[in-house]
């Protein structure tokens, strides 16, 4: 299973690539995995800020809805738009074109307490 070791994940399943002040923020390879075809993805909160922990979308697939985790409290700046016509982008490139939100990092403390690539690794098996 494809684990970039440049990121950090939650142990929600979502990614964090760090760039300055900003990250990208997506889902795993593994929770693409377990919830299949993906058919949507809802993100309405562009321009709030989400606290750690906290729903900032959700990701519909053919058989399930589920809630999308903040891992980092942040201002959503931007919401990769391609999703909304290739979702599937989800499924064929969880950690590149399939990225769903940016954000500006409001506590950068909180980058901490993510899981690194081995952490994840461990965590899924």
């Amino acid at each position: 299973m494809n684990i970039p070791s440049d990121l950090k994940y939650s142990k929600e399943h979502e990614w964090l690539r760090v760039e300055g002040d900003t990250a990208t923020i997506g889902i795993t390879a593994f929770a693409q995995g377990e919830l299949g075809d993906i058919i949507y993805v809802d993100i309405d909160t562009v321009g709030e800020t989400v606290e750690k922990d906290a729903i900032f979308g959700t990701v519909e697939a053919v058989k399930t809805v589920s809630d999308l985790f903040m891992p980092i409290t942040g201002e959503i700046l931007d919401f990769n738009e391609a999703l909304k016509d290739k979702p599937e982008l989800v499924n064929s490139d969880p950690y590149g074109d399939g990225w769903m939100v940016k954000i500006k990092i409001v506590n950068a403390d909180e980058i901490a307490t993510l899981l690194d690539s081995a952490s994840y690794q461990a965590l899924i098996g």
